[in-house]
């Protein structure tokens, strides 16, 4: 559990959104977050918990919920209707009672700064899928995970960390590095200019996107639906 201590008004909501993001990009059962010591000093910026929520729930697909015994912050949650997608809890030993972990498999590796990187980055997808029974999924996971290798070495200095999970009716491909700045998607390109590839993986991914990691990194992920 994480708690928010200070003000939330219009100067410190980008922070507190961006810090949340960035805790669940590397959390791995669920954020539970205490709000206790958190002012609300703008009702109607609490709804980037709900913001939050949503996110998360689609990637890295992890329970998010807050923790208040105030029964002050606990009417504005409600009156905002933040506690209808976010669940609040009045102490954490209630929260983590809740069985509302998703079950999840997950299989990680370092990607070598290699000449055969992308070649064993794909080796590796197509021995998880194996192993996990969704060989339908292989060949886009496959593209996936070499776009997202690739354009972590020719754009960065880091070492590629491969990871993929299975969750639920989704599996998630990502690729983690050390650079702050985030994948993009670049129009009017030559085919032979790289990041055509972002093309495809929005193709064929249900989302994708680029989270920054507590690291000072960046998680580039795409979920690609199971069924």
């Amino acid at each position: 559990m994480a708690s928010v201590v200070g003000v939330l008004d219009r100067t410190t909501y980008p922070q507190l959104r961006d810090g949340l993001l960035e805790f669940a990009a590397e959390s791995e059962h669920g954020v539970l977050i205490d709000i206790e010591r958190l002012e609300l000093r703008d009702h109607a910026l609490v709804k980037v918990f709900s913001l939050v929520a949503l996110r998360v729930g689609d990637w890295p697909a992890i329970p998010f919920a807050l923790v208040t015994s105030r029964p002050e912050q606990r009417a504005v949650l409600a009156a905002t209707g933040v506690d209808r997608c976010v669940p609040v809890y009045a102490d954490a030993e209630t929260a983590e009672a809740e069985p509302v972990r998703p079950p999840r498999r997950r299989a990680a590796r370092v990607v070598d700064r290699t000449a055969r990187a992308s070649a064993g980055a794909r080796r590796f997808v197509r021995g998880t899928c194996a192993r996990w029974g969704i060989p339908n999924l292989t060949e886009d996971a496959e593209l996936v995970a070499t776009e997202f290798v690739e354009n972590a070495l020719r754009h960065t200095e880091s070492v590629p960390r491969l990871r993929l999970e299975l969750r639920g009716g989704a599996l998630a491909v990502e690729v983690a590095d050390e650079s702050p700045r985030p994948a993009v998607v670049r129009e009017g390109l030559d085919p032979a200019e790289a990041g055509l590839g972002l093309r495809m993986v929005a193709k064929v991914a249900k989302i994708w996107g680029s989270s920054r990691s507590r690291s000072g990194g960046k998680i580039v992920w795409a979920l690609l639906p199971r069924f």
